[in-house]
């Protein structure tokens, strides 16, 4: 069947930012990988490979950190360092490791967030901790973005101590650098693994000469062989990456559920039940600039079980969609944008992506009825925004907005987010945007996030920028004011393009639409494991 012109762009679009992500995949490219080899270490995506059960699909988060944020730098890929989640010996782990061939895997401000981001979706899933350690610490000429506040480097390490206290596993394999304050995140590990010819010292060589006068070889101050005959604090000497990703594996199979989560691995693949509709038609149903309407019904339909689908309310607060049904056999509370143009008969005709007052009300005690009976929440965002206007404050939209804002803040089951469109507003708060904790939060290509809709804000911020200047000395002819709007247009798209919210870590990762189902399936596993209830002891503290 032929596609329409809108599908066409999409699926446009779609390839290039897969392109732009097999880019990002490359690191710091041939150059860095020829050294890495040089040194006899593997490239970081290699390593992730060979820690991975060979069959095992691997979610990463935050491929598109840091994105055009450190242009006077260079290319930070990724910001430096690979993290998601995947099967070690059949157990779901998160996984970290550093990019050696991006800045010697320096940590930039963005690289810190990632790591603590992956932390935290750890300890919250129960998922065991990997870390192939393999950093020249923190980039020293953006320190002060990097060091000091509480989201912060110094972060990384307060989890680490956290995370091991809640009984979280947590285990690091130095594969090359880890100096100064990074030195800290393998001793609070669990178990630490290290490789010959990698480095761990809170000050090199040069650090060292400079600050007391003494001369050392680095393998003295901190080499795999010292650590592991004199000093104790490494666990395992290994010869090389291979023998010690082994060990790792190793090690992971040793824990209590490795032995029975080779069902709870299987569940994580597609094929136990299908869809009403083939995933690919989500591309005839939405257009790249947001502007066709479609049924959200029929986008769900390409991701939910067949025949699953009981909707809640479905004549009521039109404009949210709102159902249970099941995601590969597991049972899921479903809250969604409606896209159409709606017909109610107390309100009349309601846009679509709008959240009115009924629909907020309806949403909201659904919500409240998912955490009754403990079911997860799926939300998929494509909103424009709250209701405005005399009509809408008379309907009390800011009481009701409240009610559904407040029951999403207090849900304590686990939330994830899909943004499949729109973003904007307070619409992204209800429909629980990355500040009210979902745990896991992905977006489609075609994605927009942002206050406002770029043409509304071009003209708001026009409009005040042109009143400044009438007010000036100088009155700005009409060619300068056109070229003004043209600027600030051009500027807020932009920034409203979600490889820039990917690049600050608004979301964890930018998936392909027809890819969403299986996704979720993964990602539902992952958030079906209980948290770690937290009590207060030590952990592991190197004697």
């Amino acid at each position: 069947m032929a596609r329409s012109s809108t599908s066409e762009v999409l699926h446009a679009h779609c390839a290039a930012i897969a392109e732009e992500e097999a880019v990002l995949r490359e690191g710091g490219g041939k150059a860095g990988h020829e050294r890495q080899r040089k040194m006899e270490r593997l490239p970081v995506r290699e390593r992730v490979r060979a820690l991975l059960d060979k069959d095992s699909p691997f979610f990463e988060i935050g491929l598109w950190a840091a994105y055009k944020m450190y242009e006077e730098w260079g290319k930070i890929p990724a910001a430096g360092v690979v993290t998601g989640i995947g099967n070690v010996e059949g157990v779901p782990c998160m996984v970290v490791a550093n990019d050696a061939t991006v800045k010697a895997g320096a940590f930039f401000p963005a690289t810190t967030k990632k790591v603590i981001r992956a932390q935290r979706i750890a300890f919250e899933c129960a998922l065991p901790l990997v870390y192939l350690v393999d950093s020249a610490g923190v980039f020293l000429p953006l320190q002060d973005e990097i060091f000091p506040d509480e989201d912060d480097f110094g972060r990384i390490f307060r989890n680490n101590s956290v995370i091991s206290a809640a009984g979280v596993p947590q285990f690091a394999a130095i594969m090359g650098n880890c100096v100064a304050g990074g030195a800290y995140l393998p001793v609070l590990c669990d178990k630490i693994l290290m490789t010959q010819g990698s480095g761990l010292y809170l000050a090199g060589p040069s650090l060292v000469k400079a600050a007391i006068g003494q001369i050392v070889e680095a393998e003295e101050l901190g080499g795999a062989k010292m650590h592991s005959e004199i000093s104790g604090t490494v666990d395992f000497f290994e010869k090389d990456d291979p023998s010690c990703l082994k060990r790792v594996r190793s090690l992971v199979a040793l824990l209590p559920e490795a032995k029975s989560c080779g069902a709870l691995g299987e569940r994580a693949l597609p094929g136990r039940s299908k869809p009403a509709k083939n995933p690919d038609s989500v591309y005839d149903l939405i257009s790249f600039d947001g502007r066709k309407n479609y049924d959200a019904r029929d986008l769900l339909a390409t991701v939910v079980d067949e025949s699953s689908f009981d909707e809640y309310k479905a004549d009521y607060g039109k404009t949210l969609v709102t159902a249970y049904a099941r995601i590969n056999g597991r049972p899921v509370g479903i809250v969604a944008n409606q896209r159409v143009q709606v017909r109610t008969k107390k309100e009349g005709i309601q846009m679509g992506g709008v959240i009115y007052a009924d629909s907020a009300d309806k949403a909201a005690r659904f919500v409240m009825d998912c955490n009754q009976t403990n079911l997860p929440i799926v939300f998929f965002q494509d909103v424009s925004g709250f209701m405005v206007g005399r009509d809408a404050e008379e309907s009390g939209i800011i009481r009701s907005g409240a009610k559904l804002v407040n029951a999403v803040s207090n849900s304590v089951v686990p939330k994830i987010t899909v943004i499949v469109g729109g973003s904007f507003g307070a619409g992204n708060y209800a429909m629980c945007g990355k500040a009210y904790d979902p745990r896991f939060i992905v977006a489609w290509p075609n994605a927009r996030y942002a206050v406002m809709g770029a043409a509304q804000a071009s003209d708001t911020v026009f409009s005040i920028l042109a009143k400044a200047r009438e007010r000036g000395d100088k009155k700005a002819s009409p060619e300068e004011l056109e070229d003004l709007r043209a600027k600030v247009k051009q500027s807020y798209e932009e920034q409203t393009d979600i490889r820039y919210g990917a690049a600050r870590g608004w979301v964890d990762a930018i998936i392909q639409p027809h890819e969403t189902r299986d996704v979720l399936i993964r990602l539902l596993d992952y958030v079906s494991r209980s948290m770690p209830k937290a009590r207060f002891h030590t952990g592991v503290i190197q004697t």
